[in-house]
């Protein structure tokens, strides 16, 4: 008896503060009348919880409640949408989860492009779009709409991808179609050539729309995820059918305000360069001079100019610090086009 009334006294204990933790958070977000996500802030809350945290309770268990606890305290304030690649079920949904809990208004989109729309009309106020796979490397839609959009890279999150075949039929001999995203069928190449050779490969928008469609067709099946499966009550005939084992993809969140720096931070830039010798080694020492850390550097043709190319970089830094803008400066004396397309708190 004194064991359990002592277990609903630190029960009683963890709801006042809750609340008094709550009611803190909404009296900032009303005072600070912008942007009330504060990538900034959570990137600080979360390495505090990593530091403080001694079991035995895993960080992503802690951290799941402090991100649930921060969405429900910024929904009392206003509601958030969010617009993503959808219908729910995506692994997309699931970033979008990951991020803001489940205390916001989801927008799901046909195409990456709708994301980006939606946010820029103002009909959403974030948007989560993929923009790399571990395994099968950028989204080219991604990138594309990065270099148009007016909006900016909040945050990053990275999302581990396990793919599920999903059918209404009871056995993997019957499927005769397999539907899925264009990455998502990369991704699963292997699987699909020794297990269903003979089968017709169909692409579609999303992962959770290939589910759609096998929930109504006899002899079709999805690759997608377990959460589609409970979505469109689909049978489950095979799991973890992805290629590599460490197969991640990183998602961006989109949005109109800048992110401040928080002392660990990453920042995404697209640039073109002079058509002459040496162009891109003149691009790239002014970072190795600063002794920046260069995280990624892609090139993707330019949609406007034949046979020129845009390089999208990634570094470690943000484009506030000393260092950084010593260095970006440098770069735009080597660059026909210079775009910052953020900074924000590294990933995790």
């Amino acid at each position: 008896m004194a064991a359990r009334d002592d277990i609903e006294r630190m029960d009683r204990e963890i709801i006042d503060l809750i609340s008094r933790r709550s009611a803190r958070y909404i009296e900032e977000l009303k005072e600070r009348a912008g942007d009330p996500f504060g990538a900034d802030e959570r990137a600080a809350l979360f390495d505090m919880i990593a530091k403080c945290n001694s079991g035995p309770l895993p960080f992503d268990v802690l951290r799941k409640v402090y991100v649930d606890i921060l969405s429900g305290a910024m929904a009392a304030v206003a509601p958030v949408t969010v617009a993503f690649l959808g219908p729910e079920g995506t692994f997309t949904a699931i970033a979008v989860r990951e991020m803001f809990g489940d205390s916001i208004t989801p927008l799901p989109q046909r195409t990456i492009q709708d994301v980006f729309q939606q946010v820029e009309a103002g009909a959403a106020r974030y948007g989560v779009v993929p923009v790399e796979n571990s395994t099968e490397g950028s989204v080219t839609f991604t990138l594309d709409e990065l270099v148009e959009t007016a909006l900016v890279i909040k945050a990053e999150q990275y999302v581990r991808v396990t793919y599920s075949l999903l059918s209404k039929d009871k056995s993997v001999s019957s499927v005769k179609r397999i539907y899925s995203h264009p990455q998502t069928l990369g991704q699963c190449k292997g699987w699909i050539r020794g297990n269903l050779p003979n089968a017709e490969v169909i692409s579609v928008d999303s992962t959770s729309r290939a589910a759609e469609i096998a929930s109504r067709e006899e002899g079709a099946a999805a690759i997608s995820s377990g959460l589609a499966a409970e979505i469109y009550g689909l049978n489950t005939l095979a799991t973890m059918i992805e290629d590599s084992r460490q197969n991640y993809t990183r998602f961006f969140l989109l949005g109109k305000e800048p992110e401040r720096p928080t002392g660990s931070d990453k920042t995404s830039i697209v640039c073109a360069v002079r058509d002459r010798p040496g162009a891109l080694l003149a691009l790239l020492k002014p970072f190795s001079d600063a002794g920046i850390n260069m995280t990624k550097i892609e090139s993707r043709p330019d949609k406007k100019k034949i046979w020129e190319y845009n390089f999208f970089i990634d570094f470690m830094g943000h484009a506030t610090d000393a260092a950084v803008g010593t260095a970006l400066e440098r770069v735009k004396g080597e660059t026909i086009f210079l775009k910052i397309l953020g900074s924000y708190p590294v990933g995790s």
